[in-house]
């Protein structure tokens, strides 16, 4: 029967790992999960391209990845595309947790993974929340995924409406991989993350006339079937022009209720260590990443 990890031990190993140099750092991790050292002068694949962005990302990327931020940047297409937000206090104090509606998100705008679903305040406290807030706000995310632009944004805490479908479950989010790489509307494919905060949550890929294409990125189990949503059309109209500033950009989109909301806008998903199946598929998005 294998042994727990040693506490102290880990620490150790996770103290040696921040003292490593950033393009070392995400190429022992890039070749840890896809399988191969990263060639990081003269990129191919689609993960390594990804990587090399994070280790020189353009100096418009820090905005655009600041969930506050970018909602400026969102209004081209016009605010009702925006969750609306509730309060983005400088201080989370109870003050403000008592004037926060009955159910909400809550999320800060400087990492991945930082968000918290409330469907009934009355089940929640203060100090829980409070104690959540405090840990992603102590959080240097640049240290964790060495993605440089992240070193930039001053972390905020922030509250939007919980967005529901009309069964009253979390929505599905369209990750819309967009290429601009031709004239004309940008080359797409369609990441449907759905069960985000079940038990299984299920991934699948598909290009924009919904085929569903044999196609895994990341963890994530494939569904045996995903209806489109009755606006599919809106999700690459949309995402048409959030992108068309970019070479890549990933934009994350929610369509509940026949409407189209704005997620995030993600220009090193995965920082370029995430697995894709079959393997050629990291080589074919690699070519469309000129």
């Amino acid at each position: 029967m294998p042994h727990p990890p040693n506490p102290i031990v880990q620490r150790v190993k996770d103290s040696a790992k921040q003292l490593l140099p950033d393009a070392l750092f995400l190429s022992l991790l890039h070749l840890k999960h896809i399988g191969r050292f990263p060639k990081l002068l003269r990129p191919t694949t689609f993960n390594e391209k990804i990587l090399q962005r994070s280790l020189r990302p353009d100096p418009g990327y820090s905005v655009l990845t600041d969930k506050l931020a970018v909602r400026e940047y969102v209004k081209k297409i016009g605010e009702k595309h925006l969750v609306p937000l509730i309060t983005a206090p400088q201080v989370f104090t109870r003050a403000v947790f008592e004037q926060l509606p009955e159910s909400f998100v809550t999320k800060t705008n400087h990492g991945s993974s930082f968000v918290e679903l409330v469907h009934d305040k009355s089940q929640l406290t203060f100090e829980h929340l409070n104690f959540l807030a405090s840990q992603w706000m102590s959080t240097n995310f640049y240290k964790i995924a060495r993605e440089r632009h992240y070193s930039e944004i001053r972390p905020r805490i922030f509250f939007e409406n919980l967005l529901l479908d009309d069964g009253g479950c979390v929505p599905a989010d369209y990750k819309v991989h967009c290429f601009a790489n031709r004239p004309g509307p940008p080359m797409m494919y369609i990441a449907v993350i759905s069960d985000r905060f079940g038990e299984v949550p299920r991934g699948d890929v598909f290009d924009v006339q919904w085929n569903h294409l044999d196609v895994t990125i990341g963890p994530y189990v494939r569904s045996t079937a995903t209806p489109p949503p009755a606006n599919l059309d809106s999700i690459p109209s949309t995402a048409t022009v959030l992108s068309e500033d970019f070479d890549y950009v990933r934009v994350d989109l929610y369509a509940p209720n026949n409407d189209i909301y704005f997620g995030e806008l993600t220009f090193t998903p995965g920082v370029g260590i995430v697995p894709m199946r079959p393997d050629r598929v990291d080589f074919e998005w690699g070519r469309l990443l000129t």
